[in-house]
């Protein structure tokens, strides 16, 4: 799934929101998306997106980009970790590792490094999830992580900085 959310031609920053709605914390990437579409971002793209690698290299590419994504790394649920993965790598356990895109995030940026096809700016904001079994509704640490992601990413991408704010 791609679903683009807003148009533009001027667009420079995307922000991608992956995840499942119905993988309950799994959907933490798509709630952003979702509270991003009431700022008023100029030139940036929402979309939302399954995470499948193939798809997420072909959509970044020449962007500056932000993803947003459940992870699963042990830490609290409701944890936020800001990555720039121009700098560091991403270990595949740290994505949610119940999620349905097997073959997704840290794959594709991985294979972009070693292609040589990473956008000029890729920044994760990793929340850690909790529950990523079937049904709908995110945990309660992780609704206020949404929360606290979507001023991060807003004031981020409204600066224009390359660094976290």
């Amino acid at each position: 799934m791609v679903e683009s959310l807003v148009e533009s031609e001027a667009t420079s920053t995307l922000v991608i929101g992956i995840g499942n709605r119905q993988r309950k914390d799994d959907a933490a990437g798509l709630a952003v998306v979702d509270q991003l579409r009431d700022e008023a971002l100029d030139g940036v793209e929402l979309v939302e997106h399954s995470g499948e690698a193939a798809s997420l290299m072909d959509l970044w590419q020449g962007r500056e980009v932000l993803v947003i994504d459940a992870t699963s790394s042990g830490q609290p649920a409701g944890t936020i970790r800001r990555v720039d993965l121009l700098e560091e790598q991403l270990a595949d356990e740290v994505l949610a590792t119940c999620s349905s895109h097997a073959f997704g995030l840290a794959q594709a940026v991985e294979l972009g490094r070693a292609l040589g096809e990473l956008p000029p700016r890729l920044v994760l904001y990793g929340i850690e999830g909790a529950d990523f079994s079937h049904g709908e509704g995110l945990s309660g640490a992780v609704e206020e992580a949404v929360e606290e992601v979507v001023g991060e990413v807003a004031s981020e991408v409204g600066s224009g900085a390359s660094e976290a704010p």
